[in-house]
């Protein structure tokens, strides 16, 4: 087949793969896109679109060589350079969150959340106050002055019959008065 009647498409996941049946078979191009010429065109029309899409089809595939060659330039001065794909991913996601923090969405979150978080605040300051003041003004009151007293009276009974007990009893090592000494290592 000769590769001037050769059409390649550089998308299709079949490229460069032709069966054997189909390797004989002339393609005759201006013959199969005469039979669906879209209504209202001239012939001299369709012959002007589609040597204009030749060309534009020869570009596409001039400027993907072009990127190709650029990437693989790019690449040889970034490895030159000594920089990784780590710190291009790192730049990315540097520049991804400065993106992000300039946008109208993110400022009137933040905002939003600020203000949400200072009304917390005070709410949870008034919260607190008035468990204070309850706290004060019950503890104040007559009921709990009463059981602070009682409270207050069985502990001093327990301590004090501590103290008188611990009056007559002896020290083990039989020293009397004299307290014990510590011969513990630590």
């Amino acid at each position: 087949m000769e590769s001037a009647n050769q059409d390649i498409n550089l998308n299709s996941p079949n490229k460069g793969l032709l069966s054997d049946a189909m390797t004989d078979v002339p393609v005759d191009n201006a013959a199969a896109a005469r039979t669906c010429v879209p209504e209202g065109l001239t012939l001299a029309e369709e012959e002007e679109l589609r040597s204009e899409l030749a060309k534009v089809e020869e570009e596409i595939g001039t400027l993907r060589q072009v990127l190709a060659a650029k990437e693989r330039h790019c690449g040889e001065l970034k490895r030159k350079l000594g920089l990784t794909p780590l710190d291009g991913l790192k730049q990315n996601l540097s520049k991804s969150w400065h993106d992000v923090q300039v946008s109208n969405a993110y400022k009137k979150t933040q905002e939003t959340l600020s203000q949400a978080g200072q009304k917390t605040s005070a709410a949870l300051s008034n919260v607190g106050s008035v468990i204070s003041r309850k706290l004060g003004d019950m503890r104040n009151s007559a009921t709990f002055k009463s059981f602070e007293d009682r409270v207050g009276t069985i502990k001093s009974r327990v301590v004090g019959s501590r103290e008188n007990s611990t009056d007559g009893l002896h020290s083990p090592s039989g020293a009397g008065d004299k307290a014990p000494q510590d011969n513990a290592p630590f």
